[in-house]
């Protein structure tokens, strides 16, 4: 199988590591894309951004993103400029659980993400309630959304039809031609 010219970096959830994120990696890697996970600091998304931008390279060649906190420092550094070709948010944390009035601060950014987007969640997410999603993904000049019903905040069950959707979103991306 012939690599993708795209490499995706994915972040980890708030309680993960890099390592958490190896069966993404792994099944990115098995289907031709170049992937890492990415380390990053305990902290508020928004402070966590500069190691994001010093870890992952801007530009039309990289597709970031990740589960949950990771998909979030991933798309604040979309939304600041980084020039990627796209993002996969996994289990985007839309707002913390019980608290959807939090909801317009954790995507005041979106409208300023340029490239093509590709959400994943589960339909029984705390962490994003699904009409509240399907309603915020709408703030985004170019996003699709997948979700899978009964699942939470986790894509685990369903990881090889969430990788294999991946390749598609990476296979249709312009960059994506040698």
């Amino acid at each position: 199988m012939a690599h993708s010219p795209i490499h995706v970096y994915l972040g980890h959830g708030a309680s993960g590591t890099a390592a958490s994120m190896a069966p993404f990696a792994d099944g990115l890697r098995r289907r031709g894309i170049t992937a890492d996970a990415v380390d990053l600091p305990k902290r508020r998304a928004e402070d966590a951004v500069p190691a994001w931008r010093a870890a992952v390279p801007d530009g039309a060649r990289t597709v970031a993103g990740g589960q949950s906190y990771g998909g979030r420092v991933a798309s604040l550094a979309a939304a600041a400029g980084a020039g990627y070709a796209g993002l996969v948010l996994f289990s985007y944390p839309l707002h913390p659980p019980g608290r959807p009035d939090r909801t317009d601060a954790r995507i005041a950014h979106w409208p300023s993400i340029a490239c093509p987007v590709l959400l994943l969640s589960g339909e029984a997410d705390p962490f994003a309630r699904i009409a509240l999603l399907r309603a915020a993904v709408e703030q985004l000049p170019d996003a699709s959304l997948v979700t899978y019903p009964r699942l939470g905040h986790t894509l685990r069950p369903v990881l090889e039809d969430v990788l294999d959707r991946v390749r598609a979103f990476v296979d249709a991306l312009p960059a994506h031609r040698p």
